[in-house]
């Protein structure tokens, strides 16, 4: 069977038109170059030099099988170097989901287009997928990468939870609601609007935030006659079925009917974490890097 160490002999040959040249580029011995392109030429069962005595020419054979050659060779190259850039974090894909509240907008697209830009051999496959559910695919090794709101409810020791930035929240409501052209508000002056979000006992994320921040100001948000913790409420505000508390993330995503009201007070933000696995590999670490723009701090 021909060898690596044939095929590229034969091909140093080729391109340095002699076997005295190609023994020294190689660094080995004119009469064991020699040997392997006989010993190649037998498995072959044909020549593929002409043996001159100026110089050595490739017969139609030699021009047929370098051409081939060449080929093995580069792909072969092509293999290992994906092998090492793979094993060194350097190429590969990553699979990362993010909930409905933590649109790719703003400055977390910006983040992500320039992760991608310094990483052109790395692809994201990307997906929307609830936090707690993140968290879960996170821990069982079938998700690289989570994007969520905190707070997180339930958490399992093995996945870390990294904030990346704060941003503020506003009041949504529809354009007719009164509120729409205020140019600010209280929480205390939400106690008789219904919410069309409303928290779950065992989740987190915004509609927990929510209702967190209305009981500080002094009540529990009411429910509206539809309630969603989708970006499906951007439609049911527009279509006046209720107010919600939404991130400054979630602006791009609106119909111009729906209005964004700063809210007064102090706490009124949202954070946007990312949660991956403690012992994910580096490409999954370096991620975390890219976009929180700071060093991962150490396991605890």
């Amino acid at each position: 069977m021909t060898s690596l160490r044939q095929l590229r002999y034969f091909v140093e040959i080729a391109e340095c038109g002699s076997f005295t040249a190609a023994a020294e580029h190689l660094y080995i011995a004119q009469s064991a170059l020699s040997r392997q392109i006989k010993e190649l030429e037998q498995q072959l069962g044909t020549p593929l030099f002409e043996r001159t005595a100026r110089q050595p020419r490739l017969t139609p054979a030699g021009h047929t099988f370098l051409e081939r050659a060449r080929k093995l060779l580069a792909d072969l190259d092509s293999a290992e170097r994906l092998t090492q850039q793979i094993g060194q974090g350097l190429r590969g894909s990553l699979r990362l989901n993010h909930s409905s509240t933590v649109p790719l907008t703003g400055r977390l697209l910006e983040r992500l287009s320039s992760y991608l830009g310094a990483n052109p051999n790395i692809t994201l496959e990307i997906a929307q997928q609830g936090s707690e559910a993140q968290l879960q695919d996170i821990a069982e090794g079938h998700l690289d990468i989570g994007l969520l709101r905190l707070p997180v409810l339930r958490q399992d020791p093995g996945v870390a939870i990294q904030p990346i930035y704060d941003e503020p929240l506003y009041l949504a409501v529809a354009a007719s609601h009164p509120l729409a052209t205020a140019t600010s508000v209280q929480l205390q002056q939400l106690s008789e609007e219904r919410f069309i979000s409303i928290p779950h006992s065992q989740r987190g994320g915004l509609s927990y935030l929510t209702a967190s921040l209305c009981m500080q100001a002094g009540f529990f948000p009411r429910a509206a006659q539809v309630i969603s913790r989708k970006t499906t409420q951007l439609q049911l505000i527009q279509a006046g079925f209720g107010i919600a508390l939404l991130p400054e993330g979630m602006r791009e995503l609106a119909h111009p009917s729906v209005c964004f009201v700063p809210l007064e007070g102090e706490g009124c933000t949202s954070t946007v974490a990312l949660a991956y696995g403690r012992t994910a590999g580096g490409m999954a670490k370096e991620f975390v890097h890219a976009m929180q723009g700071a060093t991962i701090p150490a396991e605890q």
